[in-house]
């Protein structure tokens, strides 16, 4: 037996959560590629003897997932090189740990002391550069100094640890519900209690389900989660009640490029999140919610999971669950590494213990999602946001939003890159994005003015600098061919290459698409093929041509939205700043010789 006993114990203690015992399979292969430091063909037969899997259906599985297929070696510097990371110098780490290791990223030293790994967005990007040793919790707002000493010893960079740095605030003159006040982290049941928790779920017991969904449906809550559908609505397409279980599935993977709100309202206010969750299955009458967060968030998976334990302990979840009166069970599951598991059926299918690749449509999950029956998708923020529209009424949540129709409430402006203060700040929508730059986020560096700002995480439509007097909101970032998406701002001033930035992103897609869709795997590497050319000095005219046909070819034409996610983002670089792909044509080179290196 390769695993140890206590090993296997937690993986028959953690299939009892799950209707089919395949669920915890991820779970699984994270104790396993922990405990021998990398996963091989008799973790795999051992594995799939636990799960009465054929070993092959266990690799499948793991081969999809970036986490499960790193190096084998004592300590993995996991560099996170996406864009708000990048524009701090996150390249220059990566430099200098090649150098001093005398490797390339995505190899391991000869003697197996030291791996480095480039990884996309680890969702700390008011940080950056940042570093993940193994799955250890972040290093972060890395120095070139400091990322030399953990190559000293693989043990000292195992035992490396830095305080996370408080990154989220409520400015003042807002009243803030999603986070708590002055930095404090509220992680006891008893802090939140202190502070008016579980009275929203007291008060929803008394409301029937129907009553609920008319209740989020009037206050007009919007996801939080990327694409803004309105909630009440997509509760109200639940399948009606047969006898069966019901599930509430829930999207903590956030896992977009500028998008790093979740983590805050986790490893600061967990039982506001859990609280709405329960507000969620009882809206939709669930049996249980199952959580989806992703692999990389150690943290906050550890306090979500230590929050959830102590419910259970308090008699709050269980056999007869505080605004239930009947049994519900809530549980999280740690994904492996893969953005397309943000896609709601392809997290789905995750946290059935499958690749990540999102399934046709219809069936929608509202009539049958996980283990084939009727489930409400809703994201972290999302279900955050509930527990104050029950305590305080639709009215004041629409109150507390822009002075819009659809964009009602709070939301988690994060904003990265070029500013001084990059963070989280909870304001209500419709804050310009000038004020978030000047007033939030301190600004620019003297001297600099704003070039470029991505609204809403990366797959949003870029804006030029000229447009940062746009509210962001809904129906003011349509009204300029953008869209909110994740509210995560990053900021770009005057150094900046465009194209470098579209490269990047162009790189993210293509390693994120799952494949399964012909459009969305080729073109997506068309798109990093053709802007890479270009950034090389090596572009012509016409690449400018295919680069707007492939994002034609794209378009609608998939069964998820990661390619028009693609698309959306590359065409609005070339579009609004042609100029600058039209000048690397000219000159065989970059014209921004202060850009910061992709």
């Amino acid at each position: 037996m390769v695993l140890s006993a206590a090993t296997h114990e937690k993986i028959r203690d953690e299939i009892k959560h799950y209707p089919q015992a395949r669920g915890a399979l991820l779970y699984a292969l994270h104790l396993a590629r922990e405990e021998a430091g990398a996963l091989d063909a008799a973790i795999f037969d051992e594995v799939a003897e636990i799960f009465a899997l054929r070993p092959i259906e266990v690799a499948e599985v793991a081969s999809f997932y970036p986490i499960f297929n790193q190096p084998r070696a004592q300590a993995i510097l996991q560099v996170c090189t996406n864009l708000p990371c990048c524009l701090r110098g996150a390249r220059r780490i990566v430099r200098d740990l090649e150098h001093q290791l005398g490797i390339k990223a995505g190899t391991a030293t000869a003697d197996g002391r030291f791996a480095i790994v480039e990884v996309e967005c680890l969702g700390s990007c008011a940080t950056g550069p940042v570093i993940q040793v193994n799955r250890n919790p972040y290093l972060e707002n890395i120095t070139p100094d400091y990322a030399a000493g953990l190559v000293k010893s693989p043990e000292g960079a195992v035992a490396a640890r830095r305080p996370a740095p408080l990154t989220s605030t409520i400015p003042d003159g807002v009243e803030g519900y999603l986070l708590p006040p002055n930095g404090e982290r509220w992680l006891t049941l008893e802090d939140y209690v202190r502070h008016g928790g579980f009275q929203a779920i007291e008060k929803a017991s008394k409301m029937a389900p129907k009553d609920l969904v008319a209740l989020v449906k009037d206050a007009g809550l919007r996801g939080r989660g990327g694409a803004g559908f309105p909630t009440g609505m997509k509760w109200s397409f639940m399948a009606q009640p047969d006898g069966g279980p019901r599930y509430l599935a829930v999207n903590a993977d956030e896992s977009e490029p500028g998008t790093f709100k979740d983590r805050q309202i986790m490893e600061r206010n967990p039982y506001v999140f859990l609280e709405g969750v329960m507000i969620a299955g009882r809206g939709i009458d669930a049996n249980a919610a199952f959580i989806y967060i992703r692999g990389e968030y150690v943290e906050a998976y550890r306090i979500v999971r230590e929050a959830i334990q102590t419910l259970y302990d308090q008699g709050i979840l269980g056999d007869s669950a505080v605004g239930f009166g009947r049994r519900f069970d809530i549980h999280i599951q740690p994904g492996a590494g893969a953005y397309i598991c943000g896609e709601e059926s392809g997290m789905l299918e995750s946290m059935e213990g499958r690749k990540g690749q999102p399934r046709k449509r219809p069936p929608f999950p509202a009539v049958r999602g996980l283990w084939s029956r009727p489930t409400a998708v809703d994201n972290c923020e999302t279900c955050s946001q509930l527990p104050a529209i029950i305590n305080r009424g639709a009215d004041w949540f629409k109150a507390e939003g822009a002075p819009t129709p659809n964009s009602t409430g709070h939301t988690l402006f994060g904003v990265s890159g070029h500013v001084k203060r990059p963070g989280i700040f909870e304001l209500r929508l419709g804050v310009k994005l000038r004020g978030l730059i000047f007033d939030h986020a301190g600004g620019l560096e003297e001297g600099r003015s704003v070039k470029a700002v991505i609204p809403g995480g990366i797959s949003m439509p870029i804006l030029r600098g000229d447009q940062i007097d746009t509210p962001v909101d809904h129906e003011s970032l349509r009204k300029v061919n953008s869209l909110l998406g994740t509210a995560g701002v990053i900021v770009m001033d005057d150094r900046t290459c465009m194209v470098r930035v579209a490269l990047i992103a162009a790189r993210f897609f293509e390693h994120e698409s799952c494949g399964q869709c012909t459009q969305c795997r080729e073109g997506t590497g068309w798109l990093y093929k053709t802007l890479s050319r270009i950034e090389r000095g090596e572009g012509v005219e016409q690449d400018l041509v295919t680069l707007a046909d492939c994002c034609n070819f794209m378009d609608g034409k998939c069964i998820c939205a990661l390619a028009d996610g693609c698309s959306w983002s590359a065409r609005a670089f070339f579009t609004q700043f042609r100029a600058d792909f039209e000048a690397h044509i000219a000159a065989h080179q970059c014209p921004f010789p202060e850009s910061f290196a992709p």
